[in-house]
């Protein structure tokens, strides 16, 4: 068999991390990201560093919401060498604490190989609008 085209293999990647914690298995999520992953605020606001406040920060909206839709589209997959960067815009409708909200914007994850593997090193969420649904 035939590798997977670098490009296809980071949209596999990231796939992979949309359908763990859409599932709600989110410690699947320990394999493709890294241990010092750096996650960027919504605008810029701050950062936090590393795989297990990600893996919380995930864990607690899978344990306190309820996902009625989620969509991406426009996916964008960019490949230099060892790094892969991919974006896609969201369209989610989920509840939390008795209030459904609508969220749209765009994903924004940095992938690095290792091991022959893609591996989520950076993220970040652009544009980002939440309104009641």
């Amino acid at each position: 068999m035939a590798e997977e085209p670098r490009h296809e293999s980071a949209a596999t990647a990231m796939r992979r991390i949309n359908q763990a914690w859409l599932d709600g298995k989110v410690d699947d999520l320990a394999t493709v990201v890294h241990p010092e992953i750096v996650m960027v605020f919504p605008g810029f606001s701050g950062t936090a560093q590393g795989r297990e406040g990600l893996l919380a920060g995930f864990r607690d909206f899978c344990q306190n919401a309820t996902i009625y839709e989620f969509r991406e589209h426009d996916q964008q997959v960019d490949v230099a060498g060892d790094t892969a960067v991919v974006t896609f815009r969201y369209e989610m409708v989920y509840e939390r604490s008795g209030k459904r909200n609508r969220s749209m914007g765009r994903d924004l994850w940095v992938f690095q190989k290792d091991g022959g593997a893609w591996v989520a090193v950076w993220r970040t969420m652009l544009d980002m609008k939440e309104s009641a649904a």
